[in-house]
């Protein structure tokens, strides 16, 4: 752990910071945690581990330099087997695979100019990905925009997405 962590903005997940990336995860039921740093061409080799320091009610937290691309993941410390970051930001390998830091701030967004939509006369659907259509997939849902717009909806209201493998608790 460093000296002197910038604080963070969100409570939980891998935070990049000025060269450095702080973690948190929230794991009751382990009684010791540690960041698994992983190759991004082949997530069996480790190239580091830092043990996470435990804080109040089943927290751990622990940092290390990195930059946005570091791959990781989390496991009980003295196990071999590790987990995906439950509050993962990219699972470029999917739900299973070892988990990417991102730096949101790097995104740069092109729709300064829209406003959002007036509410009033919208009808708004809450539209759940993975229980949609059979497939459970994006492709499966855009293939319905068509009739969904054909029936009346005209906003959509997507329900949480969460990519997530483990047992922390």
């Amino acid at each position: 752990m460093s000296n002197d962590p910038t604080p963070r903005r969100y409570p939980i997940g891998a935070e990049y910071q000025d060269g450095r990336v702080q973690f948190r995860v929230w794991a009751p039921k382990w009684t010791a945690a540690e960041i698994v740093v992983l190759d991004p061409t082949s997530a069996a080799q480790e190239l580091a581990v830092v043990r996470m320091k435990p804080e109040e009610d089943g927290f751990y937290a622990g940092d290390c330099d990195g930059q946005p691309g570091l791959v990781y993941a989390f496991r009980p410390h003295g196990q071999s087997r590790w987990f995906p970051d439950p509050a993962s930001h990219y699972q470029p390998q999917g739900p299973e695979g070892p988990s990417q830091v991102v730096d949101p701030h790097q995104f740069v967004w092109t729709d300064g100019d829209w406003h959002g939509l007036e509410p009033r006369g919208q009808v708004i659907y809450e539209l759940h990905v993975g229980t949609f259509t059979r497939d459970g997939t994006w492709r499966a849902a855009a293939a319905e925009l068509a009739e969904l717009a054909r029936i009346g909806i005209t906003a959509l209201e997507i329900m949480p997405i969460a990519d997530f493998a483990g047992d922390f608790g």
